[in-house]
């Protein structure tokens, strides 16, 4: 299906369907999806009874040439065990304790294994980050190891690589509610993860609550951070120096709903973002995270939107992941009414 030209230019949605029909648990969220280093597409998600509930592990799917493999769960959130029962203060008996896990985030280096972040904690403003790795694509993984205090990876979108081999993560921190301070920062290591640095948070809340930001490729040293906010629209932040130091925040001319995006720079030059083109005073007044919108934009900072994925009032279609992969064509997944992971191709020309 081809669709108007934006500029020239005309989107093809190649193909769309689901990582799954049936799952071994009613609800998930928040996917991540990756290039491997052999080539393959693999995809992962959080599931479980619901947001929150402790039993929500990490999933995880390979694309075939048959279709996506069956769910396989990754991690879970299980931190303790012992031979005896524990009674808690609550008087509930424990032989294991077991948290939900969060926001899984799929990422292939150019010369080191695949990793996958996520974070484990009984809600945001308590988690802390997690990380496995595979040297083999992703048919087999490492334990879950503790990333050092403070370090959380990237929150919900992928890193990029810099030219000297650093992994710019993009993440951010969330308050507990008498706070209620969102604040962006960016973590980096050199090493796949052993050690880290991280900024200081880099917004004001008062002034802007944003978290969850996406890292785009200016050129050169430029890089642009872009992502979800309160204020009612997209936010953006700009660097000079690789991520070193950063500028103001500001907002774009895009909607946001306190929703989830993600965004990638093209092989071109040009930049794709994922967003509900939603206003905030909508979802104030019943609306869901609908419609699912895909942006373009030559520099990072004019922006049009060039197609709907989804559309329909009152409906959540929601926390899109995006990449590009070698052949150019450009993968999208994201969560469809929180019962599935819906899976969508594009062709940008």
């Amino acid at each position: 299906m081809s669709l108007s030209p934006v500029w020239g230019q005309t989107v093809t949605k190649l193909s769309e369907g689901f990582i799954y029909e049936t799952a071994p648990f009613p609800s998930c969220h928040a996917s991540t999806i990756v290039q491997a280093s052999d080539g393959s597409l693999m995809a992962a998600w959080f599931g479980g009874q619901h947001e929150k509930a402790d039993d929500v592990g990490i999933w995880f799917s390979k694309k075939l040439d048959t279709g996506w493999t069956a769910p396989v769960e990754l991690a879970n959130g299980i931190q303790y065990q012992w031979q005896q029962p524990v009674v808690d203060a609550k008087g509930k008996s424990w032989t294991v304790k077991r948290y939900p896990t969060w926001n899984p985030v799929l990422f292939q280096p150019k010369n080191g294994p695949l990793l996958l972040f996520y974070k484990a904690g009984p809600n945001p403003d308590n988690w802390w980050g997690m990380l496995m790795e595979s040297k083999d694509a992703g048919k087999t993984w490492s334990q879950p190891v503790r990333l050092p205090e403070g370090i959380l990876g990237p929150i919900k979108n992928k890193p990029i690589e810099l030219a000297d081999g650093t992994i710019l993560c993009p993440t951010s921190n969330e308050t507990p509610d008498e706070k209620d301070e969102w604040t962006v920062h960016f973590e980096s290591t050199k090493d796949f993860g052993k050690t880290w640095t991280r900024t200081k948070p880099l917004n004001d809340p008062t002034k802007f609550g944003a978290i969850q930001p996406s890292l785009l490729r200016l050129g050169g040293d430029k890089l642009l951070a872009i992502g979800r906010s309160r204020q009612g629209s997209v936010f953006q932040m700009e660097s000079q120096d690789a991520g070193k130091t950063w500028g103001e925040m500001s907002l774009t001319s895009l909607p946001n709903p306190n929703s989830g995006t993600d965004a990638v720079t093209l092989k071109d030059g040009r930049h794709i973002l994922i967003y509900n083109h939603v206003t905030k005073q909508s979802m104030e007044w019943g609306g869901k995270r609908s419609p699912l919108n895909v942006a373009i934009s030559t520099d990072g900072k004019e922006w049009k939107s060039i197609l709907e994925l989804e559309n329909e009032p009152k409906k959540e279609f929601s926390y899109p992941a995006v990449i590009q992969t070698e052949d150019g064509k450009i993968h999208v997944t994201y969560t469809w009414l929180r019962q599935k992971i819906k899976h969508v191709v594009l062709e940008l020309k």
